[in-house]
């Protein structure tokens, strides 16, 4: 029974107790996973032997230089050495990226409109920062009541069309040359207009001047371009190019005053393939259009007195051409594809800054921090404070007192009572004001113009080949289990590892537009929920432990990290759906499990008729769940009224909570029940549990395992099929349970399956809450939209440096939330009654402060 007890403590999802810290200078790859041996050690031997009484030479070398490449990492890498590293690449990155931005042209607008690159055939990436795929509902929002001025040549003509299809996708090209076409969106007042212009002269100077004097008439954005028709009219002499300076010259201060209070685009000209133009157009060479670009960059914005009257150049269409130009029609003229991407630069640079989109970091001022993020600011410098004087205090009365023993980690020594007080009070605020630091770190990655960010692009590549190479790993970190029962606690770390590496690559990928990829992931989200069930069930059942002190651990373990991003970043807790997911799933397994009658395994034991009342219990769950399940509108009433509303709301709506509570609804009460048969099937001995044994009588094993192969195919090609992620996800709650049970006898009924883990994956699966939620803001970016770039131009290089230090900040901040949980969470219940009073207190003001903060803002709209 003790035995029971035990290994069902360590398989619930969170912990009650803290586990035993690791000894400082004894820190290395083991906390990865690695087990630091001896390559000698008794393991080795037994296995080395074995080897070479049954395997060739070959194999036996194989497996010692496995053994000796895992003692090398071991021996030269450590958590402690990596999180030092980490610290330093942050440091030298923030700087050289601070310089880089600020006296290297950190313009965002700028690099918008000047430079990227094609990710594939019609996605245009930027350099450092990311474009938004405006909508024609967004694009008329932006430009309501405004008027847009194209103003040039065909190709600006052209340029117009692809403009106006975004605002209105109906809109063709008329056929219509060498005249002015008008359009207009009258349900939004906007006005976008073509002023034919096929050369810089006179009658265009006249045209700036007069919408100069009459603004009623002058547009709010002009994009103008021009420079074929005088390389075609004059063949491409000298004389031209010099007469195209002088009257470039004549118009540049129109253009100027223009920009003062508009916006004005000089569109650069785009390359032209040469072998595909028409003879009356060969004059029109790249060397000749280069020249007349340079004569436009250098006449433009002469007058630097001006700083804000400034032409910007549209170059990204430019440069996109340069890889697309061989498909043009007639070698003049740019493809489709290149248009809609000019088009596309055009408008975030004319409506990131009005819009914001979350997506479209180009072109978008910073926000200025709100009220809740500066008090937040506030605190931290307070623990920082607290810290920098306790330490300065603890360390004059250590030196007066007696000296620091040499090991003080060792227990030998005991400091006097008066500095282990000081030591004592000095932990909180020595972990807060590491996760102020840390938190600064995240403030600058996705809230602060300091680093870039790229948009997603997904391929299969992307997705697969991190994939294997994360298998890869886990299996050369495979080690001895030190117990073979059903899902021990080496096995659910394994399983909560390799799920979580999967998902962080379907998200950094963007594999969530490949429908089989997005419906595989979906199941390891329910298979989190699943775990979630099955091991706080079986710690009540077993355990019986139905304090407040357990559950207050759990809760701070559970939502610490995210309350204090919600603070820093500005988001809502919803914003953060895991967790506010598991947390309300924890509260009902609790309230079910702890109401009357309180139904425990020692009680089951003395009367078989308490299993019919656990399941009668868990059939009321059920009933609950689809209670709520078909009434959607009962569900929405509970979750708008306020304070609740503050919790489960997302963008002034509770749709993204009703969505992701009944997606996987069922994987719950799918573990609980896995949980209850299961331990009755072993207080019963139904199961073989010992080391080498199948887990079933082999006929029942080899069924079982060759329905659960079955039900994986199957699973596959079903979601393989799928039409779209609707009519899936409606099916998806039905039949999620059946994979996860699947895999749990695959990975459980051979013996020798039980028996090993990987040690590299169950690392990872112990800050798999942590790396969940720090990807949003330290590894991707702009809310999980894109990504984050700390080293620009090489995106293997990037994904290589910032994984390193994301993964290393999640460990730290583990550590950091095991910490506060013990001083947070005291175990005498009167003290925990005034914290949970206090933080009750606390969180009602911030409630408030909120409420406030958006009531002033709303009125000031």
């Amino acid at each position: 029974m003790m035995e029971d007890e035990k290994h069902m403590q360590v398989v619930a999802v969170e912990p009650s107790e803290k586990p035993a810290p690791a000894m400082p200078h004894a820190t290395t790859v083991a906390e990865f996973g690695v087990v630091d041996a001896p390559v000698c050690s008794a393991p080795y031997r037994s296995a080395a032997s074995h080897l070479s009484a049954c395997c060739h030479g070959g194999a036996k070398m194989a497996f010692l230089a496995y053994s000796l490449g895992k003692r090398e990492i071991n021996q030269y890498f450590s958590i402690k050495n990596a999180k030092l590293l980490s610290v330093a690449a942050v440091i030298l990155l923030t700087l050289f990226h601070t310089f880089s931005r600020y006296y290297g042209g950190g313009d965002t607008c700028e690099w918008l409109l000047s430079s990227g690159r094609y990710l594939g055939e019609t996605v245009w990436q930027p350099y450092g920062c990311m474009m938004h795929k405006y909508k024609n509902t967004e694009a008329k929002t932006c430009l309501a009541e405004k008027r847009v001025a194209f103003v040039g040549d065909s190709r600006i003509r052209q340029l117009f069309y692809s403009y106006i299809q975004i605002i209105d996708p109906a809109q063709r090209a008329d056929g219509r040359k060498h005249e002015n076409i008008l359009f207009e969106d009258r349900s939004a007042s906007v006005n976008v207009d073509f002023l034919w212009y096929a050369e810089v002269n006179n009658s265009l100077k006249e045209r700036l001047i007069s919408w100069r004097k009459d603004p009623s008439i002058k547009p709010d954005v002009v994009i103008i371009g021009a420079a074929t028709w005088s390389i075609k009219l004059h063949g491409g002499s000298s004389e031209a190019l010099q007469q195209y300076r002088a009257n470039l010259t004549a118009i540049s201060l129109p253009l100027e005053q223009l920009a003062e209070d508009g916006e004005v685009y000089w569109v650069l000209q785009d390359p032209v393939h040469e072998e595909g133009l028409s003879d009356n157009r060969k004059m029109i060479t790249n060397e000749q259009l280069e020249l007349y670009n340079k004569v436009v960059l250098s006449t433009l914005n002469s007058n630097k007195k001006n700083s804000k009257a400034r032409v910007r150049f549209l170059g990204a269409s430019r440069q996109a051409a340069m890889e697309t130009i061989t498909q043009s029609a007639d070698g003049l003229h740019l493809p489709e594809s290149t248009r809609n991407v000019a088009a596309m630069v055009l408008m975030n640079a004319v409506c990131n800054k009005v819009l914001r989109p979350i997506d479209g970091s180009c072109c978008q001022a910073l926000p200025a921090p709100s009220l809740l993020q500066k008090l937040t600011a506030c605190v931290f410098l307070g623990s920082a404070l607290v810290f920098l004087v306790l330490h300065a205090l603890g360390r004059n009365r250590s030196w007066k007192s007696r000296p620091t023993p040499p090991d003080v980690e060792s227990g030998e020594e005991k400091k006097p009572a008066t500095a282990a007080s000081l030591l004592n009070h000095k932990a909180p605020f020595q972990a807060l004001c590491k996760m102020g630091l840390i938190m600064v770190y995240f403030y600058l990655c996705d809230r602060a113009d300091v680093f870039m960010k790229e948009q997603k692009f997904y391929t299969h590549s992307t997705f697969f080949i991190p994939l294997v190479y994360m298998f890869v790993l886990g299996i050369f970190y495979s080690e001895n289990s030190k117990e073979t029962k059903l899902l021990n606690r080496e096995q659910t770390d394994e399983w909560k590892g390799w799920m979580q590496l999967v998902i962080l690559i379907y998200h950094i990928s963007g594999a969530s537009v490949f429908i089989p990829v997005y419906m595989h992931v979906r199941v390891l989200v329910a298979a989190y929920l699943f775990q979630t069930g099955y091991g706080h069930f079986s710690f009540f059942w077993l355990k019986g432990d139905f304090g407040l002190y357990r559950v207050c651990q759990v809760l701070f373990r559970l939502n610490f990290l995210v309350v204090v991003l919600c603070l820093v970043m500005d988001r809502p807790y919803q914003f953060y759906y895991f967790v506010p997911l598991v947390t309300f799933w924890f509260v009902v397994i609790y309230a079910t499990m702890a109401m009357w009658p309180q139904i425990l395994q020692k009680k089951a034991n003395g009367s078989g008729i308490w299993h019919v009342g656990i399941l009668v219990k868990l059939l009321g769950l059920l009933l609950f769940i689809c209670f709520f399940a078909y009434s959607q509108g009962l569900f929405e009433n509970i979750f708008s009224v306020w304070p609740i509303s503050k919790l489960f709301e997302l963008n002034g709506s509770i749709h993204e909570w009703w969505f992701r509570w009944k997606l996987d609804r069922f994987a719950i009460i799918h573990g609980m029940l896995f949980a209850f048969v299961y331990l009755v099937l072993q207080k019963c001995q139904g199961l073989s549990e010992e080391k080498g044994e199948p887990l079933f009588s082999t006929r029942i094993s080899n069924i079982l395992l060759l329905i659960s192969v079955f039900s994986f195919m199957t699973y596959s090609i079903w979601a393989s099929s799928c039409k779209n992620k609707t009519e899936c996800n409606e099916l998806h709650p039905y039949i999620s349970g059946l994979q996860i049970l699947a895999f749990i006898l695959i990975r459980n009924i051979p013996g020798y399956s039980r028996s090993l883990y990987s040690s590299f994956f169950a690392w990872f699966g112990k800050i798999s809450l942590e790396l969940f939620i720090c990807q949003y803001h330290i590894w991707l970016a702009a809310d999980t939209k894109g990504i984050l770039v700390l080293i620009p131009g090489n995106p293997s290089l990037n994904i290589i440096i910032s994984t390193f230090i994301f993964v290393c900040v999640a460990h730290e901040i583990s550590v950091i939330t095991n910490d506060l949980a013990q001083v947070a969470i005291p175990k005498d219940g009167g003290a925990l009654l005034r914290r949970l009073l206090a933080a009750g207190v606390f969180t009602l003001g911030l409630l408030l402060v909120s409420r406030s903060a958006e009531g002033n803002q709303g009125g000031g709209h």
